[in-house]
């Protein structure tokens, strides 16, 4: 049973997929918070790095986008100039975002422009026919590889989605001309736009979600939204009319209270992941990559050792999956499984981590088991994680989950003291204000007793919600 719910707000739209009552996937997006991937835009080339075959171009958001040239060479196209031998500073190119900003990083473009129908993607610069690998039969890879090479005009390539699949010709066919029809407003718009403009703005997450997510393995879609319901029974009408029967309009109080939802989002930023054999994972996040660990907490078995093991890291793998999906993690991600000797579990293990991994619509690699027994992941990644979403950095802790101790803190006193008494002494004393958090155990310190003794200066000591943990504030007094 797989089962689609939809929440609609004006400050927030939020989409979960329920598949045989767990969740497994989960995509929001904000009024204000809108996303770039996808967007296509008329942009002005302000730098060229030769040393990284790279451009930063000017498409009028706050920071400009990194476009990766390769021989340095752009696809005549894509130029809204006349064509030129190689890309130069201030020229205009049409470029389409494949990667929104991260932190202090700028979105990722390319000259490599798609647009995604239901059925097809179309793209204007590439000429080849690619079909998705999940088509397995070879008459209906035939079938579906005709009708496109009939459409497809030279020069442009497209690619055949998972959802064409036993479509008629008509269907796919309309998606090839509509799409045609859309590039050839973009480059119209190119002509006609200034320095810096939006040419094309991907699908809503509503529209997004009939054309990605609702295919015929979908039993029901629930929408809160009497407006969006409606927006969307017109959509499937044109491209699924038989699916029309699997749309609901959910008149109750809380449609993400079903299935337990409202719960399981809650957890999604925890950092560690319990298992119903009583195991846990515990997930780290860094710069560069993502770091899990396998624990068997309370999980002891009714096997031997071997097989224990074996089954722990077994449901560990479905659920590191099921994580990395829900929370869109991407980049590099290292695996700590539990150690396993014998080679057959070991390989059992990234065959079982592949066949979930084929199913993630984001691609996803499952390297090897590395020399020190690590499992490595790469996971494509391009819009916001949804920590990046939900959550903001710490200001107390600035991101490391961690602040000074109380003896800490009082170490770092009693040195800026000692060092504010070397040059002068301070008769009236100090006065030391910090979170109340730690205030009760510095006052017991013998810190401070030593200070006194040592200098013959005193410190009061007073606690302030208004101070964030792990800091201060010291003055003479």
């Amino acid at each position: 049973m797989k089962t689609i719910y939809v929440n609609v707000m004006p400050e927030e739209t939020r989409m979960a997929i329920v598949e045989n009552g767990k969740m497994t996937g989960l995509e929001l997006e904000r009024s204000n918070h809108a996303h770039l991937v996808g967007n296509i835009y008329k942009g002005q080339v302000q730098n060229v790095l030769k040393g990284m075959q790279a451009a930063f171009v000017d498409i009028g958001q706050n920071k400009n986008a990194f476009l990766y040239i390769g021989n340095g060479k752009v696809p005549a196209e894509v130029k809204a100039n006349a064509p030129r031998e190689s890309i130069t500073v201030g020229q205009d190119v049409v470029v389409q975002i494949i990667k929104d900003e991260v932190g202090t990083k700028g979105p990722r473009a390319t000259t490599h422009l798609s647009l995604p129908g239901r059925h097809v993607v179309l793209m204007p610069n590439s000429a080849y026919i690619g079909i998705s690998h999940r088509i397995d039969d070879t008459e209906e890879r035939q079938r579906l590889h005709d009708i496109v090479a009939a459409e497809c005009p030279a020069g442009m390539g497209i690619i055949i989605r998972t959802a064409a699949a036993g479509q008629p010709s008509e269907r796919i066919v309309s998606d090839i001309r509509y799409l045609l029809r859309v590039w050839e407003e973009i480059m119209s718009k190119a002509k006609r736009a200034g320095q810096s403009a939006m040419l094309y703005r991907d699908a809503d997450l509503v529209i997004r979600i009939v054309r990605d997510y609702f295919t015929d393995d979908v039993d029901r879609m629930l929408i809160d939204d009497e407006s969006t319901y409606n927006r969307v029974c017109e959509l499937v009408k044109h491209i699924s009319p038989s699916s029309l029967g699997k749309l609901e309009h959910y008149s109750g109080n809380n449609i993400f209270e079903a299935d337990g939802l409202s719960e399981a989002i809650s957890h999604l930023d925890n950092r560690v992941v319990e298992l119903k054999s009583g195991g846990f994972l515990v997930i780290d996040k860094t710069e560069a990559m993502t770091v899990i660990d396998v624990n068997t907490g309370s999980f002891v078995g009714d096997l031997n050792l071997a097989d224990t093991v074996y089954k722990l890291n077994l449901e560990a793998a479905d659920e590191i999956m099921r994580q990395l999906r829900l929370r869109d993690i991407g980049g590099m991600i290292l695996v700590d499984f539990i150690d396993m000797e014998n080679e057959q579990q070991n390989q059992a293990l990234l065959d079982r981590l592949r066949q979930t991994a084929a199913t993630d619509r984001s691609k996803t690699n499952v390297v090897d088991i590395t020399a020190l027994g690590l499992v490595e992941i790469t996971r494509r990644k391009s819009r916001k994680s949804l920590d990046s979403l939900l959550l903001c950095q710490c200001p107390a802790c600035q991101g490391t989950g961690r602040v000074l101790s109380p003896e800490s803190i009082a170490v770092k006193v009693c040195r800026n003291i000692r060092r504010i008494e070397a040059r002068k002494h301070a008769k009236e004393g100090y006065i030391l204000e910090l979170h109340s958090s730690a205030a009760n155990e510095l006052k017991a310190s013998e810190c401070f007793s030593a200070l006194k003794r040592d200098l013959g200066v005193e410190v009061r000591i007073k606690s302030s919600r208004e101070i964030m943990p792990g800091c201060y504030s010291l003055t003479q007094g």
